[in-house]
């Protein structure tokens, strides 16, 4: 049990913790235009087309109205980059998570669930639990390593659990050997993809490859710094291709990969580079006068 509490509960550096807060209060108001825009539409829609995913279910929520979507989207907008700054970060994030949850609930009550939200609605809910920590933090803490683990393990569910519903859930051996990624390029793919079609054998390697990456990804978890590195170039460079080939993109997932990056790295060379350029600039007055 202290092998399972001490992973959880590794400290990391504040300085990730609070980079990675930063990125994701920010990529969140771009989310709502970007991932889920649907949500307006579909407000000023038909009620009957509403049907509520099961915790909106659970509280009787109905139909949005417009007004009630308009002003959610404020909201989330406001408070999202009011918490990117760090300050009032968990008043603010609190009120992130509840809204963004209540606006991703809603988007997916007209018949399509996306599985690309789960890491980014786990971020939000544990990056208020932090106290503190800015870029140039210069400690660790227990309290951030949870936050992260958490994103960390929401992220790998996403692929794992993907990988599950393809071949126990849904697919079967069928999704591996049967035509899935061709009818997936018949249906929306791009110039990129169309000519793989006259190469069958292409695409029915790649659905292997696919699975084997979606089902391995729990081995991130436990890899070491050059290790993530490359795991977060592979997935990323997945993500790139399908959005090139298929016109599917997975966003939300996209910025919570950064989670297995060293980004305290990034926020000291930021440190260094405002230093030097202030410096710059006040050698480059001090010569004018």
């Amino acid at each position: 049990m202290n092998a399972i509490a001490q992973w959880w509960l590794r400290p990391v550096p504040l300085a990730r913790f609070a980079v990675l807060r930063t990125i994701v209060y920010l990529f969140v108001p771009i989310d709502l235009f970007a991932r889920t825009a649907q949500v307006v539409p579909q407000a000023y829609g038909s009620r009957q087309l509403y049907d509520p995913v099961e915790l909106l279910a659970a509280i009787h929520q109905p139909a949005p109205s417009p007004w009630f979507v308009q002003a959610l989207r404020v909201v989330i907008i406001v408070t999202s980059l009011a918490a990117a700054t760090g300050r009032g970060s968990r008043l603010f994030g609190w009120i992130v998570a509840l809204a963004f949850l209540d606006w991703c609930c809603l988007a997916m009550s007209y018949g399509k669930v996306d599985h690309d939200h789960l890491a980014i609605l786990v971020a939000v809910f544990v990056l208020p639990t932090v106290r503190g920590g800015s870029w140039r933090s210069h400690t660790d803490s227990e309290a951030a390593g949870w936050a992260l683990r958490c994103i960390e393990v929401a992220v790998i569910a996403t692929y794992f659990l993907s990988a599950y519903a393809k071949f126990v859930r849904f697919g079967h051996p069928h999704w591996l050997l049967g035509a899935t990624f061709s009818w997936a390029v018949v249906r929306r793919g791009t110039f990129v993809a169309t000519p793989l079609l006259h190469h069958p054998l292409v695409l029915l390697l790649a659905q292997w490859g696919l699975f084997a990456l979606e089902a391995l990804t729990p081995l991130v978890l436990f890899l070491g710094r050059r290790g993530r590195i490359w795991a977060v170039v592979a997935l990323e460079s997945f993500h790139l291709i399908t959005e090139a080939t298929i016109r599917i993109n997975f966003l939300p997932l996209m910025v919570c990969l950064l989670v297995f990056l060293p980004l305290e790295e990034f926020a000291a060379w930021t440190s260094r580079f405002l230093l030097w350029q202030r410096h710059s600039i006040q050698g480059h007055r001090s010569a004018a006068l």
